[in-house]
């Protein structure tokens, strides 16, 4: 029986007669139903699109010499895939096992993979979305190595107790034929040998198989006869073999650094053993031993030596050295220095077969954290120009924005100048990873995506078609300069971090103006020029942040900025120009008042009329951890440019009108409430803090052409700490603390033209501000209606007051007009401001806002706020709440946004809970709930971000970029839009035998191996040793299931085959009824003719 709750009767009475007798009129329902919604539930769909950068924690990898395409395999047991530039695919396996290793079924559509959980997958290539085929489980044995030889459908697995299991790849299912380690070794070793570390079969007689023992014992293997023919032994254990390509030598590394070549025929001792790194003693004695080399390969070329690729190896007394991967050419040895520690490489070779010279012409490297390919046709050893968007994490990624539907003219503009950053000295040969075909179909916007770095870099991103590359890199970094303080010694419990590192960014793509927010207080301004801009000085400005309520620390009139003023040439060096303390700071000593301070406004005239250089410091009398720093810029507030910055943080707000260099507002949370405000905090001192770079302070230096035709600074203002970029929430079951509770901050920052007071008839530029209890505050902003006025007379700011409350902080908030379109923010469209000036008279226009104007008791726009547990609609101007939805209770929104789709306007919500939600505009109703992902790490939480047209993205590791949608339209045309990775391409021809090998039988001898392995010759194998998991199709299914163009050829080519059989057989079939017709005719003639009567009648 439910219970009876007499609360919520009371609760009700009140609503109803509060709201009965209310004073302010609410819209009827036909007035809300003016804004018809053309959102539906059925445009909505959520599914991974694609992922980009580098894969995280690579362990394997494997290339197809004849498909041309790379695969690399994780810890985590994803594998990515790669072909030509722009072609990359991602899948995952179950259980989340580490791939060990790799091996394609040459030009064939297919791979094998051996997972660290015991198990092989097969997985079809021939779909754009590759899947799983036959799985097949070990049971009692342990995998560490596998070979697939070339054109053949038979698979070694080699296992921890030294056996050999063979497995059929088109049934996969196990063979009867083993080899067993104590047959293998037999008397050879008193000892087990070990887990099996390598398997090949000799180029020239694959009736002989090669096996490689960790504990130094390499065996060679007669499949025929089921018994060895040589051993060989070494002291040292066994990290990798390479065959010569005439099958008559082979070459092992050991784990003392050294290689040992063996001749086949002559198990007894080794050919020659070298150590490529080792000192040779001049006594004749044995070398010192160096690092184990993991991995050596033996490719042979027509014309010249063979080379000899190796990893490792290197001298013990190499401390800090880093990886290196040695080329050894004939007399010559070439040691390549690699940023990274080396996972695996493989030589690419011309040809696919092992029998014929390989004729190498490029290795690729697979490090920790890149990939390199390495060019060894020309002299030097350069590497090739890398297409892929691997460097993503070059520095660790601190935050993300993601932009769709940008003008199309930004991306050419972008990529314009930062083709001037490339660097040179790479190969000029063509990527040799060039396989698969881009997808037909593509989207028609353009998508840019922005990442902030900890070094201070900012990377601007092409994401267009669902690929990735680089456009431009910006450098903050520049903008500063070290000086360092001797004589202090930083404190062993202060953190050093980068404090370039960005917190937060903001950019507006239409006046192509950036915000830049760092962890060590400091804001920079950025704007977009082709031209090459040099600027001589930065102009800086000090805002003081408060953080009690009885310390007001204002500037009033510009006083203090002019005071601070400093003429050029004042100090001859940046040095010079020491921070001075402010006239009210509370510092105690003067030996700490270089790490307790910033520099005061200190700025120059600019060298160019259009290249401003400013910075604004933001500083507090004791530093603290940054709760939230959210930077907006504003451009164009009213009839012309009147550009303005806003930043929020834990302790208020700041606005600055960076034209007249003033700063117009700078007030503490508890301030713009009031003290009268109901919801009124007082906010608590804020903790101890320390500087975040310890002994070091970076000012400002003068910037001398900071970019080449890029973006220019205009601004480098500073906020408080925040120091581990952690998530702040408030109000959620995670919060156990009173004293964060009480604590109000500003978590959200809008700018707009709208009618922020009641009864107001006329939009007016307005700040809206969201605080972390769920308050949201408005400051309307007077601009001086003519130009020449502009930097004359100063903006006026007053305070409108609380607009709405709702539960938990403020994540997001919009305006719409009276049509339901959503009211763009007031900017002007961009123009170089270093071209001419005709050029930019001609250029510079400004984006309408709504024209909207209020009448008497009538609302024309509607605000849309959305916190983290809730999500209100308010018309305006009189502040009615008309809808209302609780988007959470259990949980709360990490990210919402108000984003326009192809049919309309939607609010877009992730919850920590993992749930993705869409709500329609005005009336938050429920399009799309789906338990996408939880949050399991707060890099989601920090980078996750919704975008326009459906599209989403966040950071699923340090290295890598998932991209989503939840758009019904993109997921439908998802199929065209992802390239194949597999495409026909004929097999090169075999070697030619010759004449003499053929007739004295030396060329290379084929194996039956169907007559060894098969059922009927080796019976079948344990049902206990391997569980056999099918998939959706057998190899026969997958070679006929090839997807697009080539799918519809195959088909096609079938049907006709079919059909031209078809046509062979009527054809048969009408000449043999024909035939039989002319022989009924012929008996029937007989009949009728007076003799066949009288012998018909005779006969009878």
């Amino acid at each position: 029986m439910k219970k009876f709750n007499i609360r919520k009767v009371f609760d009700g009475l009140t609503a109803v007669s509060s709201s009965s007798s209310s004073a302010s009129p609410q819209p009827s329902n036909r007035e809300n139903d003016i804004i018809q919604e053309t959102l539906q539930s059925e445009h909505f769909q959520l599914c991974k699109t694609v992922r980009h950068g580098f894969p995280y924690q690579p362990s394997a990898m494997a290339f197809d010499p004849v498909q041309k395409i790379l695969v690399i395999g994780t810890q985590s047991g994803a594998l990515r895939l790669f072909g030509r530039a722009g072609l990359e695919c991602y899948c995952q396996h179950e259980g989340n096992s580490a791939v060990i290793q790799l091996q394609f079924l040459i030009n064939e559509g297919a791979l094998v993979s051996a997972l660290s959980d015991d198990s092989i997958h097969l997985w079809n290539l021939r779909q754009k979305i590759p899947a799983i085929l036959h799985s097949l489980k070990f049971n009692r044995e342990r995998i560490t190595f596998c070979h697939l030889p070339f054109q053949s459908k038979w698979l070694y697995i080699g296992t921890e107790r030294g056996n050999i299991h063979i497995v059929n790849v088109e049934s996969f299912t196990l063979s009867g034929y083993v080899i067993m380690w104590n047959k293998a070794i037999e008397l050879s070793s008193k000892n087990h040998p070990g887990p099996v570390v390598h398997i090949s079969d000799n180029p020239m007689d694959e009736g002989k198989l090669l096996i490689g023992f960790e504990c130094g014992i390499v065996v060679l293997w007669d499949l025929r006869s089921k018994k060895a023919d040589y051993r060989y032994s070494y002291d040292e254990a066994i990290h990798s073999v390479a065959w010569h390509h005439e099958g008559k030598q082979f070459v092992c590394s050991h784990s003392d650094g050294t290689l040992t070549t063996w001749n086949v025929r002559s198990p007894a001792k080794p050919a020659q053993i070298i150590t490529p790194h080792g000192k040779q003693p001049r006594d004749g004695r044995k070398p010192d031993p160096c690092k184990p080399i993991l991995k050596v390969e033996y490719k042979t070329a027509k014309a010249g030596e063979p080379f000899m690729v190796l990893s490792g190896g290197l001298s013990y007394d190499t401390v800090g050295r880093r990886a290196c991967l040695t080329v050894m050419h004939g007399k010559s040895t070439a040691v390549l220095e690699m940023d990274y520690p080396i996972v695996d490489f493989l030589t690419l070779c011309e040809t696919p077969y092992p029998n014929d010279y390989q004729e190498p012409y490029a290795v690729v490297v697979l490090l920790e954290k890149d990939l390199v390919v390495v060019d060894l046709a020309q002299t030097g050893y350069p590497s090739f120009e890398n297409p892929y968007p691997l460097s993503i994490h070059e520095s660790p990624v601190t935050c993300c924005e993601y932009f769709a539907d940008c003008p199309a003219e930004l991306i050419p503009a972008l990529y314009s100048v930062g083709s001037r950053q490339k660097r040179q000295g790479y190969s000029k040969k063509e990527w040799p990873i060039s396989g698969g075909n881009w997808g037909q179909g593509a989207q028609s916007y353009p998508e840019i995506i922005i990442t902030g770095h900890a070094d201070g870099s900012v990377k601007f991103w092409d994401a267009s078609a669902l690929m990735l590359q680089v456009l431009y890199k910006l450098k903050t970094a520049k903008v500063f300069e070290k000086v360092t303080a001797k004589e202090e010694k930083p404190s062993p419990d202060v953190v050093d971090e980068d404090p370039f590192a960005i917190h937060s960014l903001s950019w507006c793509p239409e006046s192509r103006v950036l915000c830049l927010a760092a962890v060590s207080a400091h804001v920079i301004v950025y704007r977009f020029s082709k031209h090459e801009v040099t600027t001589e000085t930065v102009q800086l400005l000090e805002v003081r942040m408060q953080c009690e309520l009885n310390d007001v620390d204002s500037l009033e009139g510009g006083g203090e900025q002019a005071s601070a003023v400093s003429t050029p040439g004042a100090s001859s060096s940046p040095q010079g120009s020491t921070p001075q303390p402010h006239p009210s700071s509370s510092s105690t000593s003067s030996s700490e008042g270089l790490r307790d301070n910033v520099p005061c406004l200190k700025y120059d005239q600019p060298a160019l009329p259009f290249a401003q250089a400013v910075g604004i410091w933001f500083q507090y009398q004791e530093m603290e951890r940054c709760v939230c720093l959210c930077a907006v810029t504003l451009v164009v507030w009213l009839q012309w440019q009147c550009p303005g910055l806003v930043l929020g943080n834990g302790n208020g707000v700041a606005v600055v009108d960076y034209l007249q260099k003033t700063l117009l507002l700078n007030v503490t949370t508890a301030e713009m409430h009031g003290l009268p405000d109901p919801h009124q905090r007082q906010p608590r001192s804020p903790r101890k803090g320390r500087h975040p770079s310890g002994g070091d302070i970076f000012v400002l230096k003068p910037l001398l052409s900071l970019s080449l035709s890029s973006f220019c600074p205009l601004w480098a203002p500073a906020l408080a700490d925040a120091r581990d970029g952690s998530f702040i929430h408030s109000r959620s079951s995670s919060m156990g603390s009173i004293d964060r509770e009480a604590r109000e901050v500003i978590s959200s920052l809008h700018f707009f033209e709208t009618l922020s007071r009641k009864n107001e008839l006329v939009p007016v530029p307005s700040l809206w501000l969201g605080t972390s209890l769920g308050t949201v505050l408005a400051i309307s902003l007077l601009v001086p209606s003519a130009s020449e006025l502009r930097l004359q007379q100063a903006v006026a700011v007053s305070f409108c007051g609380s607009v709405v409350r709702l539960k938990g902080g403020i994540l997001r908030m919009a305006v719409m007009d009276s049509t339901g379109s959503l009211v763009p923010p007031a900017c002007e469209s961009w123009y170089d401001p270093n071209a001419p000036e005709e050029e930019r008279e001609r250029t510079r226009s400004r984006r309408p806002t709504s024209p909207s104007s209020s009448q008497e008791n009538q609302d024309c726009q509607y605000a849309v706020v959305c916190s983290e547990k809730q999500a209100k609609v308010v018309a305006l101007p009189s502040q009615n709440c008309i809808y209302d939805h609780n988007i959470t209770e259990t949980s709360f929104v990490l990210r919402a946004d108000v984003v326009i789709m192809s049919a309309g306007i939607c609010v877009a919500c992730f919850c920590a809970n993992g749930h993705i939600m869409t709500l329609s505009l005005p009336s938050l109703r429920p399009l799309l709930d789906v338990n996408y992902l939880p949050l399991t790490d707060m890099r989601i939480a920090r980078t996750f971000c919704f975008s326009n047209l459906g599209q989403a993205l966040y950071l699923t590791s340090p290295m890598e970029i998932q991209r989503l949608t939840y758009s019904q339209e993109t997921c439908d045309n998802l199929q065209e839009m992802l390239g194949e990775l597999f495409t026909p391409v004929e097999t090169p021809e075999a070697p030619n035998r010759g004449f003499f090998k053929g007739l004295f039988g030396g060329g290379a001898q084929s194996l039956d191996r169907e007559d060894l392995f098969g059922e009927l010759a080796a019976g079948r194998a344990s049902r206990s040793l391997a569980q056999h998991i099918p998939g959706p199709g057998s190899m026969e299914g997958m070679k006929g299931a090839a997807s697009g163009v080539v799918g519809e050829l195959a088909r096609a080519r079938i049907a006709l085959d079919e059909r031209g059989q078809k046509l062979g057989e009527l054809e048969e079939r009408t000449a043999a009824m024909m035939a039989s017709a002319d022989a009924f005719s012929r008996h029937a003639h007989d009949v009728s003719s007076p003799a066949g009567r009288a012998l018909a009648i005779r006969g009878s």
